[in-house]
């Protein structure tokens, strides 16, 4: 794609974000198929891998997926192998998840993942600093601003 706009499309920062998150997702397939991991099943794994056994409810509070989502998600991932769901036993109405011993040694192979996905943009690492940052500053402006016309 040039860099001068030829359509409103051009024009449209949210196109923008949509068509970048497309170009995300292919280069995010790619690399995860040798894993067996979908992109929304890689980021639990990512959460899990930072602070095991974490409630359903407080991953999904981190990825902003509700549990109609994320209850089959984990399901699959339960299914691979790779965590446990089990009740909590101090309130049962919570279920608790936590990596297998498959799970924690997925998180070697997944290791470089970052670095080829950052040299994939063709960015410089201030450039990235900087961009996640305001991607950041933008994300927050449109929740509040999302959560204020409700």
């Amino acid at each position: 794609m040039s860099d001068s706009p030829r359509s409103i499309l051009d024009q449209m920062l949210c196109f923008e974000v949509y068509s970048t998150e497309h170009a995300f997702s292919r280069l995010y397939k790619t690399l995860l198929a040798p894993l067996g991991l979908t992109y929304p099943q890689f980021l639990v794994m990512i959460l899990l891998w930072e602070t095991d056994d974490q409630t359903v409810n407080g991953i999904g509070g981190q990825l902003g997926l509700e549990s109609s989502t994320l209850t089959p998600l984990l399901k699959r991932l339960e299914k691979a192998g790779l965590v446990t769901r089990v009740r909590d036993a101090e309130d049962e109405r919570r279920v608790r998840v936590a990596l297998t011993e498959a799970g924690d040694a997925l998180r070697k192979e997944a290791k470089g993942i970052g670095t080829c996905v950052a040299q994939a943009t063709g960015m410089p690492e201030a450039e990235l600093k900087s961009l996640l940052l305001d991607l950041r500053k933008l994300r927050n402006g449109l929740a509040s601003h999302g959560a204020a016309a409700d």
